[in-house]
């Protein structure tokens, strides 16, 4: 997820995609995405379970910011916000 101006990353995992992002939207959860506006989701991955989707997040969150934004290039190469295809 990023904010307005695709200048700040957020990595996370979810057993609820939906909910959660509506939980950013929302700014229902104080944290980091409420601090700094991350609301647009711009990159998602489907998993089998939840301990492939951390161990996937854990790869994502250590890799450079450079690779993180190939990643979303990729597949989004407009950064336009995902979460009505969810």
């Amino acid at each position: 997820m990023t904010n307005q101006y695709n200048n700040v990353l957020y990595t996370g995992f979810t057993g609820n995609l939906r909910r959660r992002v509506f939980e950013h939207k929302s700014k229902a959860v104080s944290g980091f995405t409420k601090k700094y506006n991350v609301n647009k989701l711009v990159y998602f991955e489907s998993t089998t379970n939840l301990y492939s989707a951390k161990s996937r997040e854990h790869q994502i969150k250590s890799g450079s910011r450079a690779k993180k934004i190939n990643l979303i290039n990729s597949m989004n190469k407009e950064w336009k916000d995902l979460s009505n295809e969810i």
